[in-house]
């Protein structure tokens, strides 16, 4: 399939705009919420929404060093934009186990892909045991008339797979080196795994690019599955993305509250499900951090929940102010929300309620902001 991925018929449209169909506007014009983050009115809001088009449950997208861009949907389609603005089918992608919160997920370019044409995708697979995170490699081949996956082969796998179909995870990201692949792993809601080191569930690991473990991991010598781990006690990390000095940051879903936003440190201990800035679904309280618990704190959280389900951090020229920002996709929370990112701390800054789950936010190369939303719709951000 090839068409044209350009501007919808709603061409433009203000942020104000489109938001005059949200039943919920509590928020939107208030000047601060009361955990600090501000909230801008909608005429006031330093850019425009542009209605790109719709695809079929768009989950993660990345854009390709030559000008492309790929998309996944979480049924199992991945399209290709090219440079015209054209959309294309991409053949060759993996069987997905597509339920609940499984399906095709992440894609990145690897660091070497204008030569190579190598891309990573992750997506939940079935197996023994029930389902799991996968992540594999392909070229990616694009003649002009069709694009296919070619040669894709597996690289890393959740381990055990359990039963159920949330908390994948299995966002990737390269080291700025290009030397390591970064790979979160939610701990499958089964919450305890997080805290152990023979099981991938609740980690993000580091691996070398053909997925085994990276030399010099902070369990190395405990060998297995434990060599792989550079962090552990985590939740739900559905973002991942390193800023200019060289920091991983990853925004993490928590229970009832407590949401996360963590710079990721080597060998730390994140403390879930020990504790949480949240609490259980039900109301069975959890232990908040606390100085000298010996976990992890992270360096921004929400409650009420926002539900982060993607990380980017800006460095674009469109919006020079936001250089070095994190921006988090907001899914419960229908809204784009940007952190204050100074070397290793965090502060919340401003939250944009759009109406609708964000899903993914991009960095496009020309620097404007591109979001995914659960509802269907690629959206562009460019100032106002």
């Amino acid at each position: 399939m090839r068409a044209t991925w350009g501007l919808t018929a709603a061409a433009t449209v203000t942020v104000g705009a489109l938001l005059a169909g949200c039943t919920s506007t509590s928020s939107r014009d208030a000047p601060a919420a009361s955990d600090g983050t501000s909230r801008t009115a909608a005429d006031d809001r330093p850019f425009v929404v542009e209605e790109i088009t719709e695809l079929d449950e768009p989950w993660a997208m990345t854009f390709l060093p030559d000008g492309r861009a790929l998309v996944t949907g979480k049924g199992g389609g991945l399209t290709l934009r090219t440079t015209d603005g054209g959309l294309t089918d991409v053949a060759g992608v993996p069987d997905v186990e597509d339920a609940g919160q499984g399906g095709l997920g992440d894609v990145v370019a690897a660091p070497d892909f204008a030569s190579t044409g190598t891309v990573y995708l992750s997506w939940a697979e079935a197996g023994d045991g029930g389902s799991g995170a996968a992540v594999g490699r392909a070229t990616l081949v694009d003649d002009g008339a069709s694009a296919r996956l070619e040669g894709l082969s597996v690289v890393w796998r959740q381990r055990p797979k359990v039963s159920g179909n949330g908390h994948y995870g299995h966002r990737l990201a390269f080291s700025p080196d290009g030397q390591h692949l970064f790979v979160s792993s939610g701990e499958r809601q089964k919450m305890a795994p997080a805290q152990d080191l023979g099981s991938s569930l609740g980690k993000i690991v580091r691996l070398r690019p053909d997925g085994t473990a990276a030399e010099g991991n902070p369990f190395a010598d405990r060998g297995e599955v434990a060599s792989e781990v550079w962090s552990y006690g985590h939740r739900n990390p559905l973002g991942l993305a390193f800023d200019a000095d060289g920091n991983l940051w990853s925004s993490e879903m928590g229970p009832q509250g407590g949401d996360e936003l963590n710079r990721v440190r080597e060998g730390a201990n994140y403390g879930w499900p020990e504790v949480s800035d949240g609490s259980q679904y039900g109301g069975g309280e959890i232990p908040d951090h606390a100085e000298g618990d010996g976990y992890e704190a992270p360096k921004a959280s929400w409650n009420p929940s926002i539900s982060p389900g993607s990380l980017m951090i800006y460095d674009g020229a469109e919006f020079p102010a936001w250089q070095g920002d994190a921006f988090l996709g907001a899914l419960s929370g229908e809204a784009l929300v940007r952190v204050d990112l100074d070397g290793t701390e965090a502060a919340k800054a401003d939250q944009w309620d759009l109406g609708q789950r964000v899903r993914e936010v991009e960095q496009a190369p020309d620097g404007t902001i591109w979001l995914l939303t659960d509802e269907g719709q690629v959206l562009r951000l460019v100032a106002r």
